[in-house]
């Protein structure tokens, strides 16, 4: 009986955001190497070629060319030996828009922490269209509870977001190649961060992502050794399927209709789908959470991860959120994720 009034406040609050804009369907062959294939080549192949070679190595794919060039800039108002601040550093993708090129995190070291104790931190990916303040909340809690946290801002995101955007349209749209490519972009980004957590002293890592943030964490973690304990809040086994049926992304679906079918764009759409990443986290501690009346995130592809994690007897935790998907950020909804996101760190890391 609840489910009909949970479905419609979520269509209300997705009805909040009037800014999603119909752009036009693109291969975006542009974002991919060329590969030898002749300027007249099917698109549709082109990718399908360069989806191959991906999958024949996505270590290589997502694997970030160390860096020095890390800055970090304390809260002047914490006089502490490790104190809040700002991290940035240069993205090891370059896209053709400036500002989205160097990357920035928000830094909230432990506070309850000994001495001799093993110092583990948490990085935080938010959902996609996060502000500059998404989940900061949530990292200061960890931070409360004796877990480091570094909040990372996604691609096109926030401070990096170029001035012709209202939206982060870039990372997930209709340009097939480009959301590979950008959420790729957002796995580099990631697998860096980690490298200045573990420089730092940290000697458990573990990542937390909440929607998009949940895909991308699953990739990351499944190509990065260092981290032991992952939170996956809002979840599915498929990307394009998301997109497809989802509330929140029918402005990408119009233009996808009639260009291009579910069946190619999972395929296209392989190398950032976390089902086929799954065994290669099976050991790693996991907390998995979906919403019972999620519309963004179907429900029975929530479902259906949870299933594949129970079939490889994968070390796992299930938090089912009584509420949809933006009705998650409301009281007490809101406090309900956030208890069990920091209580799994707490527990595991």
């Amino acid at each position: 009986m609840l489910g009909p009034l949970f479905h419609a406040w979520e269509r209300r609050l997705a009805s909040v955001s009037t800014d999603r804009t119909v752009r036009p369907f693109a291969w975006g062959l542009e974002w991919i190497p060329s590969n030898g294939h002749p300027p007249d080549a099917d698109p549709a192949s082109v990718l399908r070629d360069w989806v191959h070679q991906i999958r024949r190595d996505t270590d290589r794919f997502f694997t970030a060319a160390p860096t020095t060039e890390y800055a970090f800039t304390a809260d002047p108002d914490d006089r502490r030996d490790d104190p809040v601040g700002w991290l940035t550093f240069p993205s090891a993708f370059t896209t053709p828009h400036p500002q989205n090129n160097t990357v920035y995190a928000r830094y909230f070291p432990a506070r309850r922490q000994a001495r001799d104790e093993v110092r583990r931190a948490v990085l935080v990916l938010p959902q996609w269209n996060a502000d500059e303040g998404g989940h900061v909340g949530l990292a200061r809690l960890l931070a409360r509870a004796g877990v480091g946290a570094l909040r990372l801002s996604l691609p096109y995101h926030d401070r990096r977001m170029p001035p012709e955007l209202q939206r982060a349209d870039f990372i997930v749209s209709a340009n097939v190649a480009r959301t590979v490519q950008v959420c790729r972009q957002a796995v580099l980004d990631a697998r860096r961060a980690i490298d200045w957590l573990a420089a730092r002293g940290y000697e458990r890592i573990g990542i937390l992502g909440t929607s998009l943030g949940s895909c991308l964490a699953l990739l990351t973690s499944a190509h990065d050794p260092r981290i032991t304990v992952q939170a996956l809040n809002h979840v599915s086994p498929f990307f394009a399927d998301v997109v497809w049926h989802g509330i929140s992304t029918r402005h990408i679906r119009t233009s996808l209709d009639g260009r291009i079918d579910l069946r190619l764009l999972r395929r296209l759409w392989q190398p950032i789908n976390p089902y086929g990443y799954i065994p290669r986290i099976r050991r790693k501690k996991t907390l998995l959470v979906y919403a019972k009346y999620d519309l963004t995130f179907p429900v029975d592809l929530s479902r259906a991860i949870v299933r594949k994690f129970e079939r490889l007897e994968a070390p796992h935790e299930v938090a089912v959120l009584p509420c949809g998907h933006y009705s998650t950020g409301k009281m007490p909804f809101s406090l309900m994720d956030g208890w069990a996101l920091v209580r799994f760190f707490q527990k595991n890391l």
